[in-house]
């Protein structure tokens, strides 16, 4: 069953960031905002569940609290990651995303003393060359984007994914603080070795349903139409894949195999590109294929040695 959750992983996340840039739209000032209330209200309603059907859990609000750093990582990496999907191709902004591991892998030797194994460098260079490739071509090219949105807005843009990927990353330095045993501060209050997994979850998606809420709030206060569940169905299935998706990683991740796991769940931004190629009717120019093919190529090679 670990080949089943694992392919079923990739799609679902690959699918998710489908829906995110359909529901990301340009016109739409707040859609970003939107989405978050979208998300949080899936991830809401499935940590009720889990609250609900895992009572042996133990539950209790000062994991929240105590896991609001790596809970807000998250959130704000993925906040930054919907704005920039309302003008950013998702075929170049996924690519960037998903380089995110190779960060996490830099920071690890930064901040935990981790040591890189000479292939690992070699994949986090070429995942470089293929940024600097898109970058220079992003600042150097003829741009449609660049004309369309002016040049300020145009760079805030471009820049998005690439303040998503460094957040999150951090985000899974800390992760990795909070799930060690040795370290983790949620054990000290609590925590089990059975169960912490499921409490970091939960904590997770109780703060983005509270950020959710508040959101919405927000949009109220300014008079923002929200629109129904049809009119938002784009964002709610982006919302159901990401939180579906998260469920069956770890079910994935927990099989056993996760060492052939974690390599095969890294190529949804190949499946990114390829429904986005399909459904949004995304194309770029060979140079920019080029360097993302440098990037996806860096991203799965890292995602190999890394599972070894």
């Amino acid at each position: 069953m670990w080949l089943v959750y694992t392919l079923a992983t990739t799609l679902l996340w690959g699918l998710a960031e489908l829906f995110y840039k359909k529901g990301a739209v340009e016109r739409e000032k707040y859609s970003h905002l939107k989405i978050c209330v979208m998300v949080g209200l899936v991830m809401g309603l499935h940590a009720v569940f889990t609250l609900l059907t895992e009572p042996d859990m133990g539950y209790s609000l000062n994991y929240l609290v105590a896991y609001l750093p790596v809970s807000a990582c998250y959130i704000l990496s993925m906040a930054f990651s919907f704005f920039g999907m309302r003008f950013i191709e998702e075929s170049i902004s996924d690519p960037i995303e998903n380089t995110s591991g190779a960060m996490c892998s830099l920071m690890c030797v930064l901040f935990l003393g981790d040591k890189l194994d000479a292939l690992v460098w070699v994949a986090i260079g070429i995942i470089a060359v293929g940024v600097v490739g898109i970058g220079f071509l992003e600042n150097s090219g003829d741009l449609k984007r660049r004309k369309r949105l002016g040049k300020k807005l145009a760079i805030i843009a471009f820049c998005m994914p690439f303040l998503y990927a460094f957040i999150d990353a951090f985000g899974c330095v800390l992760d990795i603080y909070f799930l060690e045993m040795e370290t983790s501060p949620l054990l000290a209050i609590g925590a089990t070795e059975d169960t912490i997994e499921l409490i970091a979850n939960t904590s997770y998606e109780l703060t983005f349903a509270l950020v959710g809420l508040v959101m919405f709030i927000f949009m109220k206060v300014k008079g923002v139409k929200f629109g129904g569940l049809l009119e938002q169905k784009d964002k709610a299935l982006a919302a159901v894949c990401e939180t579906a998706g998260q469920l069956t990683y770890v079910y994935a991740m927990a099989s056993g195999n996760g060492a052939i796991a974690a390599p095969i769940i890294s190529a949804v931004c190949v499946v990114s590109l390829i429904l986005s190629r399909i459904f949004l009717k995304e194309k770029l120019s060979k140079k920019q294929y080029l360097f993302i093919g440098i990037i996806i190529v860096g991203i799965l090679m890292l995602a190999v040695i890394e599972g070894e």
